[in-house]
């Protein structure tokens, strides 16, 4: 398997040195791989506990929407005043060389409620307030899922590569150790052979 490789001595060092990176490139792989799982588990819980907040306040949202519909009549001509939203901010965080996003919607200061008062009414008014918190723990959501699916693909990619060196590379430096190790007690055994020979004829 090894016959292209002479076995020397320096051959054994460099084979020694690439064996000891390799174990090292595959506990480093390990380390990243265990943070990357342990984050995006932190991120599948989070994800979970703001579903189930969005769905909490759609239940009241449209409840209070409702109310107002019976109230003051289909609100179609008031939903028409709230500004479509293009506020969107979008930035990067890295995680163990992951770039993963950070989502953010930058807030109306100065319009909290679009519509006049006078024709509105409070159960309007909780519901636009609802529909916009709701709003905003969407886009949250929507930043944690997608993080959590690029560090699910850097994960597979990571566990990949560590399977590589784990069952490929590093067994086959450790072949080519014990090739070129065996090779070179052969080749001692055989010198200490012959100079005990030579020794012997020389006495005689």
């Amino acid at each position: 398997m090894f016959t292209q490789m002479a076995p020397t001595k320096a051959n054994l060092i460099s084979a020694k040195k690439s064996y000891e990176l390799s174990k090292l490139g595959f506990e480093l792989l390990d380390k990243k791989r265990n943070i990357l799982i342990r984050e995006m588990m932190t991120l599948i819980e989070k994800a979970d506990e703001i579903q189930g907040n969005i769905d909490n306040i759609y239940e009241k949202a449209f409840k209070m929407l409702h109310k107002s519909n019976i109230s003051l009549g289909v609100c179609e001509e008031l939903s028409l005043t709230i500004p479509v939203e293009s506020r969107l901010e979008l930035s990067f965080r890295s995680v163990m060389g992951v770039e993963i996003p950070i989502v953010r919607l930058k807030d109306r200061d100065n319009i909290n409620i679009p519509f006049g008062l006078y024709n509105s009414s409070s159960d309007l008014d909780k519901a636009y307030s609802y529909f916009r918190e709701a709003r905003r723990m969407t886009v949250k959501l929507a930043e944690i899922e997608s993080s959590a699916y690029l560090l699910a693909n850097s994960i597979k990619k990571t566990q990949k590569r560590a399977n590589a060196l784990k069952n490929i590379v590093i067994p086959k430096f450790e072949k080519i150790i014990k090739f070129i190790t065996d090779a070179l007690e052969e080749k001692e055994r055989e010198e200490f052979s012959r100079l005990k020979i030579i020794k012997n004829n020389n006495k005689k």
